[in-house]
């Protein structure tokens, strides 16, 4: 089962909310989006966990309304007054029909991890796919108190390192999902992988440019 984006709709920004159907139907992340309870009501009527990559404000604007709403578990690396699970480095969570490892990914927040099963990159900020800095391969925001660049670019070394070939979506907090195609097609994106687009993002993190004009 494919994650479904909850947030899809939103009219605010939020982050992408990922729901994972199956033998422990997860929320990656919860979002801002008022009514997202709602539109996790449409695909099911429980909840087993909710699992954060890390707790800027745009990823935990619902989340008390979704534990209240399913009485859901609550995964977090970073303290948290509802949190029932610590992502350790080097653990494992269950998602949906599969396991993921859990990946300490600090840089853009000092709390962020990244979550990786066989198949699927839950990469919260750390790197996302488009932004409008960069289309197809880009590293999050480091630019605010509390972040490091630095600390961001190794930790995209080590999720490299844990990123097995078998991995063919990325879901990222903001912008497009990517999933690897076949070569052969139109597209330009055609025949890139997921490692493809964490090894492009690393090499324009490494630049050590500011990734916006105003940064």
């Amino acid at each position: 089962m494919e994650p479904i984006c909850v947030t899809a709709d939103a009219e605010e920004f939020t982050c992408n909310a990922y729901l994972v159907l199956g033998e422990h139907t997860t929320l990656v992340d919860a979002g801002t989006m008022p009514g997202v309870v709602d539109v996790i009501r449409e695909h099911t009527d429980e909840l087993d966990a909710v699992v954060l990559t890390h707790q800027h404000t745009d990823h935990i604007g619902e989340l008390n309304a979704v534990l209240d709403a399913f009485d859901a578990d609550l995964y977090a690396h970073g303290d948290h007054p509802r949190r029932t699970h610590a992502l350790e480095p080097d653990e494992t969570v269950p998602i949906g029909d599969e396991i993921a490892e859990v990946v300490y990914t600090p840089g853009h927040a000092t709390d962020h991890v990244s979550l990786v099963t066989e198949t699927k990159l839950y990469s919260g900020d750390v790197v996302v796919y488009n932004d409008g800095a960069f289309d197809d391969g880009s590293f999050g925001r480091t630019d605010m108190a509390g972040q490091s660049r630095e600390r961001l670019i190794e930790s995209l070394h080590d999720l490299l390192e844990y990123l097995p070939e078998t991995v063919t979506g990325m879901y990222p907090g903001h912008g497009d999902v990517f999933e690897a195609s076949e070569a052969g097609g139109d597209a330009e994106d055609d025949g890139d992988t997921v490692r493809d687009v964490v090894e492009r993002a690393l090499e324009r993190a490494e630049r050590r440019k500011p990734k916006y004009p105003e940064q």
